[in-house]
């Protein structure tokens, strides 16, 4: 894959039972019980060990159960960007408890095939199955199973339009803010409302992969959260250099606040 950075995690803040990390693309957060590759999960314990004990392990279908520690939440193996990690049982719980709860707040940048009519909106569709692939799932009419409420605002940041192989396809750079934490949920509400993320594997069938990605264009960039003794506190993921590259070349003069 081109334009990944190292699979090595770097540190954004830490204390005694959280830290947060900036995640590289190509890292996958924890074990899928079918591979062997390094994780996410084996860093955390290697770099804290008390986060051995911080964590609930996931049972598959068969029974099995993969072992998650420090993982409170994910990210997709080719999304970049921050995340929260428990260093510590009582940090895990603390955490756990905000995520429940929506206290804690998560801004992505994504490019996304197409232009929008409005500069801002909200995509409230509900999640299931994909009727037509076991890995994916779908906010759109025939979705299977258990459909699950799921929102995310988002707003445009700015608009480009790339020529490749004698076409032009108009791209728009988003920032979106999901407010609940559906596997998948910004990449599967952009292909609901026709705007699938840039070089998406699943969801952007049948665009081309445009921009020199080598992977899915999605990059985790803030997190929000309340410390152990309830200051609010705050972290951001800085541009990985893929998306440095693009708004050089394609999004001049565009502000991220």
């Amino acid at each position: 894959m081109s334009n990944i950075e190292p699979l090595e995690p770097t540190i954004l803040y830490e204390d005694a039972d959280i830290a947060v990390i900036n995640k590289p693309a190509g890292l996958v957060v924890h074990s899928d019980g079918r591979t062997a590759e390094p994780t996410l999960a084996d860093w955390v314990v290697k770099t804290w060990p008390s986060a051995a004990e911080a964590g609930e392990p996931i049972v598959q279908s068969n029974g099995e159960k993969i072992n998650r520690p420090g993982i409170v939440h994910r990210l997709d193996r080719d999304t970049s960007g921050v995340m929260l990690v428990a260093k510590t049982a009582r940090g895990y719980e603390h955490l756990k408890k905000q995520f429940q709860a929506r206290t804690v707040a998560k801004k992505y940048l994504a490019l996304v095939h197409g232009t929008f009519e409005d500069n801002y909106g909200i995509i409230d569709r509900p999640i299931g199955r994909s009727v037509s692939d076991f890995r994916k799932k779908s906010a759109s009419r025939g979705a299977e199973g258990e459909l699950r409420p799921a929102m995310t605002w988002y707003v445009v940041k700015g608009k480009t339009v790339i020529e490749s192989d004698g076409q032009k396809y108009p791209i728009s750079l988003i920032e979106a803010e999901p407010k609940t934490g559906r596997t998948h949920q910004i990449r599967v509400h952009m292909q609901a409302v026709h705007h699938p993320v840039v070089c998406d594997p699943l969801y952007g069938a049948g665009k081309p992969c445009v921009m020199d990605f080598g992977r899915t264009a999605l990059h985790a960039r803030f997190i929000s959260w309340n410390s152990m003794d309830g200051t609010r506190m705050k972290a951001e993921a800085p541009l990985p250099e893929d998306f440095k590259d693009a708004l050089q070349k394609h999004f001049k003069g565009v502000v991220l606040a």
